[in-house]
């Protein structure tokens, strides 16, 4: 691939802008650098050097391997579970299905484990939703084929109720609200999302829980579900999550692997028995931690 840097673009490091123009993993552009096969101007370049706009830089990368699943024994935290779905708590760090970069070690790979087996497509075996890898809290995950579509079905009609706990960056202006901003990929990075004209429609209901010292806590309910939809919706709002590395800025005071971001309330109809089920998980304590910080 060529590239001219785009002004947009200039004083940012060479593997941050090949990394987003190839949405590749950083250890696949890491070593792309160190084997010469990124090249500014006819000449290898590192990773680390600094580009200006008009730079033209030329890449190769090489094809990625394809991706399996296999069953690894990891402890979960299961809040429920019978013959059709599990709800589980997943852990802040963990990735929800393996993908280039992050092959091992994610909930599937444990559920695989647990289960013998799950519905669906091997990469994403009984996922009905996901998280993203450093946000914590609650899933359901179907055990059958007929439990899978019954809740696909469930989430495309919006029936399944997901509400988060978040801290934010400064206090906003209402403590209540509402962002409806379509989201589709980042035109400058395609390792981050935005709102986008021609984007997927997005709405996330807000609210406040506690006004901290220069910070909040907001309630969120989704009302659809895009990619790191909170994340984004906030990022525009001026309020991006704490912590959040991609659409914030990482603190080192903060124990928390990324965004401060919690899926404490799940609420959806039994597949099989019909019956309404409501859980809740409280945020885990790097949560706390950082809520305490903000106090």
């Amino acid at each position: 691939m060529r590239h001219v840097v785009t002004p947009e673009e200039a004083g940012l490091r060479a593997d941050r802008i090949v990394a987003g123009l190839a949405g590749a993993s950083r250890s696949l552009v890491s070593d792309a650098f160190k084997n010469g096969r990124i090249t500014l101007g006819g000449a290898s370049i590192k990773g680390s050097a600094t580009l200006q706009s008009g730079d033209e830089i030329e890449f190769t990368l090489p094809q990625r391997q394809p991706l399996s699943v296999l069953p690894e024994a990891i402890e979960l935290a299961i809040v429920y579970e019978d013959d059709a779905l599990i709800v589980v708590n997943k852990r802040a760090g963990m990735t929800t299905h393996p993908a280039h970069g992050a092959n091992s070690g994610t909930l599937v790979n444990a559920l695989i484990a647990r289960t013998g087996g799950l519905p669906g497509e091997p990469l994403r075996a009984g996922l009905v939703h996901r998280l993203d890898r450093d946000t914590s809290g609650l899933l359901v995950v179907a055990k059958t084929a007929d439990a899978l579509a019954r809740l696909g079905r469930a989430m495309a009609r919006r029936t399944i109720a997901r509400e988060y706990l978040g801290l934010v960056k400064g206090i906003p202006a209402h403590a209540a609200g509402t962002v409806d901003g379509p989201i589709g990929r980042d035109p400058h990075n395609r390792l981050k999302y935005a709102i986008v004209s021609g984007g997927k429609p997005a709405v996330t209901r807000y609210e406040m829980r506690e006004q901290l010292r220069s910070a909040a806590e907001l309630q969120f309910a989704l009302e659809t579900g895009r990619t790191h939809q909170i994340r984004v919706h906030m990022s525009a709002l001026g309020h991006p999550l704490i912590n959040d590395p991609l659409y914030g800025r990482a603190e080192s005071r903060f124990s928390l692997p990324g965004q401060a971001l919690h899926a404490w309330r799940l609420q959806f109809t039994h597949p099989t028995t019909g019956k309404r089920l409501n859980f809740e998980a409280t945020p885990p304590a790097e949560y706390e931690e950082a809520k305490q910080l903000l106090q």
